[in-house]
């Protein structure tokens, strides 16, 4: 994460306090608490490591009568009208219930799947011409011409083959 902070050149006492947050369906730790602070420690010095780093884990099982309890209720409710939340009530009912909120939510998932089927044609485009650029191989073609022949780079079929080649060895 440090990379995308920080300017080449840049002290690391200069990056920022950062917080990474998992939502979780259940307690993933194990301990029984909804919520678990992790921060890095120095082991050998039984000292703290003040890298302004934290990681955060939330057991959204645990929807007690507190605030973040109301919250993780809030993320599970279906139903706009059932959640404590009057600001993510809104907005929930706004994408869920209005004619304009069904439409962008639509959209966006429309996009997510289009996204994620050309993903999937793209690793399945690759997974065929790696197949048949290893069956050319063992034919006898030079990498150049199974380069040609799968329209793709050299370098690439050239390490194709050479991974097969090691896991035949």
């Amino acid at each position: 994460m440090a990379m995308n902070t920080l300017n080449p050149g840049q002290d690391f006492d200069e990056l920022p306090e950062s917080y990474v947050i998992f939502i979780t369906r259940d307690d993933i730790l194990g301990y029984g608490f909804p919520i678990y602070h992790i921060d890095r420690h120095i082991k050998e010095a039984d000292d703290s490591f003040q890298d302004e780093a934290h990681i955060i884990y939330v057991n959204s099982r645990k929807q007690e009568d507190t605030e973040l309890g109301r919250l993780m209720h809030d993320l599970h409710c279906k139903n706009a009208d059932e959640m404590h939340s009057p600001v993510l009530a809104k907005r929930v009912h706004e994408l869920k219930d209005t004619q304009k909120g069904v439409e962008l939510m639509c959209h966006e998932m429309e996009k997510i799947y289009s996204e994620g089927m050309e993903s999937g044609e793209k690793r399945g485009e690759l997974k065929a011409k790696k197949e048949t650029a290893l069956s050319l191989a063992e034919m006898g073609l030079p990498v150049e011409k199974i380069a040609k022949a799968v329209n793709h780079n050299v370098k690439d079929v050239q390490k194709w083959i050479d991974e097969t080649l090691c896991v035949t060895k």
